[in-house]
C-alpha cells in the first residue's frame, strides 16, 4: 500500500512497498483505458515546494492531453522506479542513472531529456566551503575521514559520477576513506556546507543556485574545486507498456513547453531546465557504464 503525506498538488511517497495493482491505470495492456496520467517527480528541493510549483504543468497538460495530469513528489529515485514498475507512475522525472536501472528494472522508456544553457549534458561539481585547506579533487585523496554530504546514493551527479571518478582516481574503498553523508537533495548537501556539517559536497552545477536567494553570499562562503566529466541531462520517461499514440501526444505536449515562457519557467523553477529535446536509450550508454561499477551494491 501507499503511504501517503499529502500536499495541495499530490502527495509525497513515504517509504513503503508498493501494491504490484491499483491505480487509476491498469496493467500495460496497449488498448487500455486511461483516464489519469501520473507524473512522479523526485525531490531536489523541498517536497512541498515542487508541489505547489507544479500544479500549472498539470493543469496544462491536462488540457493538452485531453486525460488529468496528477503530479506526485516521490521520497527518492527508488520509490519513483518502483512506482514506474508497478504501472502506478506513468511518466517518470528521472535522472539519468534512474533511468538506466528503471530500464533495466521495470522496462521504462526514456522520450525526452532536458536542456540546460543551452546544453543536453552537464557535469558534477564539488563544493567546499571557502576557507578549507581543500583546494582540487586530488586533495580529497589524501585525507581520510572527511564527510562527503551528496543527496542521494541513486543521483548521477551528486553521487554516483563522482564516486566513479573518485574511485578511478585511487579511493580503494569509499566507506573507509569517507563519512557518507546522504541529505536528501541538492540543495540540502549545499546546506551541510553553510552548516559546518560536512567537509565537501557533489552536486549538479551550480546547485549553489538553488539556496542564492536566501543566502546571497553563498558564492563568496562555498568554493567549487572541480568537476566531473559530463553527463547526459534528466529524462522524462515512460512506464512500460504505454499506449503509442499517447507516448507521441506526451512527447508533442512537452515539446510544445519550449514555445511556453510560462511553462518554461515553472521547469526552471523545479529541475532549472531551460529546454526539452527528444532522447533515445542510446544516449546514456557512459551512464550505464558507471552502473556498471555500482550495480552489485544497487541491486539491494
Amino acid at each position: 500500500m501507499f503511504k501517503r503525506l499529502a500536499f495541495s498538488l499530490g502527495a509525497v511517497l513515504l517509504t513503503g512497498t508498493l501494491a504490484a495493482c491499483g491505480g487509476g491505470n491498469n496493467n500495460a495492456a496497449g488498448n487500455e483505458e486511461i483516464d489519469t496520467l501520473v507524473m512522479g517527480f523526485i525531490p531536489s528541493q523541498d517536497a512541498g515546494e515542487i508541489a505547489t510549483t507544479a500544479e500549472p504543468l498539470e493543469e496544462f497538460l491536462s488540457e493538452e492531453l485531453g486525460i488529468e495530469v496528477q503530479a506526485e513528489v516521490m521520497v527518492d529515485f527508488s520509490g519513483l522506479i518502483e512506482a514506474m514498475r508497478t504501472q502506478q507512475v506513468d511518466i517518470g522525472f528521472l535522472n539519468p542513472f534512474g533511468f538506466v536501472q528503471a530500464e533495466n528494472r521495470a522496462d521504462v522508456e526514456v522520450i525526452l531529456k532536458s536542456v540546460r544553457h543551452g546544453e543536453d549534458s552537464y557535469v558534477a561539481q564539488y563544493t567546499v566551503p571557502a576557507d578549507s585547506p581543500i583546494e582540487s579533487i586530488e586533495d580529497l585523496l589524501e585525507e581520510e575521514g572527511l564527510v562527503w554530504a551528496y543527496a542521494d546514493d541513486l543521483s548521477t551527479s551528486g553521487f554516483l559520477f563522482p564516486a566513479k571518478q573518485l574511485i578511478d582516481m585511487g579511493v580503494d574503498n569509499l566507506d573507509n576513506h569517507f563519512q557518507r553523508f546522504s541529505v536528501g537533495g541538492h540543495d540540502n548537501a549545499i546546506m551541510q556546507l553553510l552548516d559546518g556539517q560536512a567537509d565537501f559536497a557533489t552536486t549538479f552545477d551550480d546547485a549553489r543556485d538553488t539556496l542564492a536567494g536566501e543566502f546571497p553570499d553563498i558564492y563568496d562562503d562555498l568554493r567549487v574545486i572541480g568537476y566531473t566529466d559530463p553527463i547526459p541531462n534528466d529524462t522524462i520517461s515512460v512506464r512500460s507498456g504505454m499506449p503509442e499514440d499517447l507516448k507521441q501526444e506526451i512527447v508533442d505536449a512537452f515539446m510544445s513547453l519550449n514555445d511556453n515562457e510560462e511553462m518554461l519557467a515553472i521547469m526552471h523553477e523545479i529541475y532549472t531546465w531551460d529546454g526539452i529535446v527528444e532522447a533515445e536509450s542510446e544516449d546514456y550508454d557512459i551512464v550505464r557504464e558507471v552502473f556498471a561499477e555500482f550495480e552489485d551494491d544497487l541491486a539491494n
